[in-house]
């Protein structure tokens, strides 16, 4: 199973927001919601054993984790209102330690970055790090951040994690992951 976790600084955790504004009153939703199209969408089909995980830090009540199962989800289009409908469906829902589903293959959870990060192995993915072609085996688990950096305090969860690269230009979230899933698939279809 791969994995791509995201962390959303400014995300909004209630289903409050406009699917009209998700790049603005929504908190940079836009960003999370082609996050789980990279992780999720073929051309012509859903990526059944990658799941996406958001974490939400905006207002008014963070933290929050939503989670879109590749295996079981249903009713996602490649689009942004869709994802972002589904997300304001789960958000809509009392969340408490555990996950509860909202809809097929999505499901909301009270939880901050090390919940986040249950499972694993880990790796970051960072436009300083280790180049990911170069790298034999890279885990299956993959965090970024949105278009903010890591704070001080989330950094000192990660610091330890192995970080890899997908070239030499910093690239928006959702197009490093969809080059690390075209790189896995490669090597998975031998062309390495």
């Amino acid at each position: 199973m791969r994995t791509f976790a995201v962390v959303g600084h400014l995300a909004r955790t209630d289903g409050t927001f406009p699917l009209e504004d998700l790049p603005g009153s929504a908190g940079r939703m836009d960003l999370l919601c082609r996050c789980v199209r990279a992780t999720l969408f073929l051309s012509h089909g859903l990526r059944r054993d990658a799941e996406c995980r958001l974490l939400l830090l905006g207002p008014p009540d963070p933290p929050r984790i939503v989670r879109f199962s590749g295996e079981r989800v249903r009713s996602l289009s490649p689009d942004e209102r869709s994802a972002g409908s589904l997300m304001r469906k789960a958000l809509s829902l009392p969340a408490g330690d555990l996950y509860r589903e909202s809809t097929p293959g999505v499901e909301v959870r009270r939880g901050t970055l090390a919940d986040l990060m249950d499972g694993g192995p880990w790796a970051v993915l960072d436009e300083d790090g280790d180049d990911l072609r170069n790298e034999g085996h890279p885990p299956p688990c993959f965090l970024l951040s949105d278009h903010r950096d890591f704070t001080t305090e989330e950094e000192d969860i990660v610091s330890g994690l192995p970080r890899y690269s997908v070239g030499p230009r910093a690239l928006h979230a959702d197009d490093a992951i969809t080059l690390v899933q075209n790189e896995l698939d490669r090597r998975e279809a031998g062309w390495r």
